[in-house]
């Protein structure tokens, strides 16, 4: 393993082509989320379906890629990441294709639900290769383009998915925004003959019934919240809630269990070892990720008011494209600040997110629309840039590296989970006040209660930050069995 004091100049160049590799991965999820929005008016005039069409397009791939992303991540630390990663690429590339000639609504939503599982698997080892490969400044500048990475997909897919089906290349029209994932995915493939794992061990057994409850619990929680409000909110969308923080009970009872049984070399893995996941500093950044990714019904809100005034989608997604750019400049200047300010860059992110949306609020109570928005919103997507990637290194590096899979899932699924509350929640109360005021007011109450969110973000992370990393505190690493490098052994401190 390489030491903290690695530089970028001493990463063999293969490790680099490597972290390409990786980064052709992360991009291809987030791209189709956002890149489908723009087209669901063209696949309803194709295939009908109509509304419930729209929302099952979404929700379908949201939904299991957000129950899964756990499990995902942690097959990659039992059974190999680069393997999870390849099996998780291919199998993207296969229900993008299936999407891409769907000539039915069944398989269209069934290419979501599988597209949604792939990417599940490909998405978490991302982070886990890049935390588990490098380390020092080397780790910060490749989680800083995995960050620019995902705010390129924000800004490619915000306007790519109009362009696509517009242009209608090739005849393909709509289906075009699934079929460009195979030349991205083919990239990918070859880039992967770069790619190696440290960290990969034999297969374990693995405990599938934990899995059963985490994917249940996670579904009860994350379903209704994706389809509820489009379905008026009836009576039975609070009973999966319910029933929900049940199974997850239970999931955690279970998982205390079998970690208490791996020492004693009985039992399988457990798939979330609370160990791990309740080690110093953990939950208090994941709340924090929680409420950074807020932010996510913004979109969503923005495009909804730009459009009550008049403007059309594409119009709507070119009058955010500076939040957009600021997002993807943003994670390239984290390893420059970083000289300067070596720590609190996620809390300096999150507070020019908050001083941008306290500044779009004043420019709402002036006027519906002005040119002078593009600032605050270049700022908020600056300061989205900047903590995405420092908040990530936050929660990933306060969990040993043996489970760098399991805190890459657990990172994704919180943002997943924060995305389908923050549109239920923060949705919901500007449905409700731009029925009653005006989508201009509702925008400007939305904008100072995401303010106050990330403000309390920004406490989190400073918080967290206090707690030292899990490679530089002495501290128990969790048992895979007697008599293993990874067994139950205090581990020397080190330093970065």
């Amino acid at each position: 393993m390489t030491s903290d004091t690695t530089t970028t100049s001493r990463t063999p160049a293969r490790t680099w082509l490597g972290v390409g590799t990786l980064l052709l991965g992360t991009l291809l999820p987030p791209l189709d989320f956002f890149i489908v929005n723009l087209a669901i008016p063209s696949i309803q005039d194709d295939l009908g379906g109509g509304d419930t069409l729209g929302r099952l397009i979404v929700a379908s791939y949201a939904a299991t890629y957000a129950v899964t992303l756990t499990l995902g991540g942690r097959l990659g630390d039992l059974f190999g990441r680069r393997r999870v990663f390849l099996a998780g690429l291919v199998g993207f590339s296969l229900a993008s294709l299936l999407c891409g000639w769907a000539g039915e609504p069944s398989l269209l939503v069934l290419g979501r639900v599988l597209q949604g599982l792939a990417a599940a698997l490909m998405a978490p080892q991302s982070l886990a290769l890049i935390r588990a490969s490098l380390d020092g400044r080397d780790q910060t500048v490749a989680l800083g383009l995995h960050g620019a990475t995902v705010g390129l997909a924000a800004v490619i897919g915000q306007s790519l998915g109009g362009l696509l089906v517009t242009a209608d290349v090739w005849g393909l029209g709509w289906r075009a925004i699934f079929l460009i994932n195979l030349p991205v995915a083919a990239l990918a493939l070859v880039g992967s003959l770069f790619l190696r794992d440290p960290h990969t061990r034999g297969a374990e057994r693995l405990d599938w019934g934990g899995a059963l409850l985490l994917f249940a619990g996670l579904a009860g929680l994350v379903v209704p919240l994706l389809v509820g409000q489009d379905l008026g909110r009836p009576w039975w969308c609070v009973a999966p809630f319910a029933v929900a923080a049940g199974l997850l009970h239970r999931f955690w009872r279970r998982q205390s269990a079998l970690e208490d049984d791996r020492p004693r070399g009985r039992g399988v893995t457990p798939l979330m070892p609370p160990t791990a996941v309740t080690a110093p500093g953990v939950r208090t950044a994941l709340v924090a990720v929680a409420l950074f990714y807020s932010i996510a019904a913004f979109f969503l809100v923005f495009s909804a008011h730009e459009q009550a005034l008049g403007r059309t989608p594409l119009q709507a997604s070119w009058d955010i494209l500076p939040l957009g750019i600021g997002f993807l400049v943003g994670p390239l200047t984290v390893p420059h600040l970083m000289r300067f300010v070596p720590r609190r860059i996620a809390a300096l992110g999150l507070g020019l997110e908050t001083l941008g949306f306290l500044v779009l609020a004043g420019l709402l109570l002036v006027s519906a629309r002005t040119a002078w928005e593009a600032v605050p919103l270049a700022v908020i997507g600056f300061g989205q840039g900047l903590a995405l990637p420092s908040l990530i290194r936050l929660t990933v590096t306060r969990v040993p590296r043996a489970f760098a899979g399991l805190a890459s899932g657990l990172v994704n699924a919180t943002l997943q989970i924060s995305a389908a509350l923050s549109v239920a929640v923060v949705g919901g109360v500007f449905a409700t006040l731009a029925e009653a005021y005006g989508s201009t007011r509702a925008l400007t109450a939305v904008s100072v209660l995401l303010a106050v969110l990330l403000f309390v973000s920004c406490v989190l992370a400073l918080w967290a930050e206090r707690v030292p990393a899990a490679d530089t505190a002495s501290q128990v690493v969790l048992a895979h069995g007697p008599g293993t490098k990874e067994g139950r052994t205090l581990a020397p401190a080190r330093r970065r």
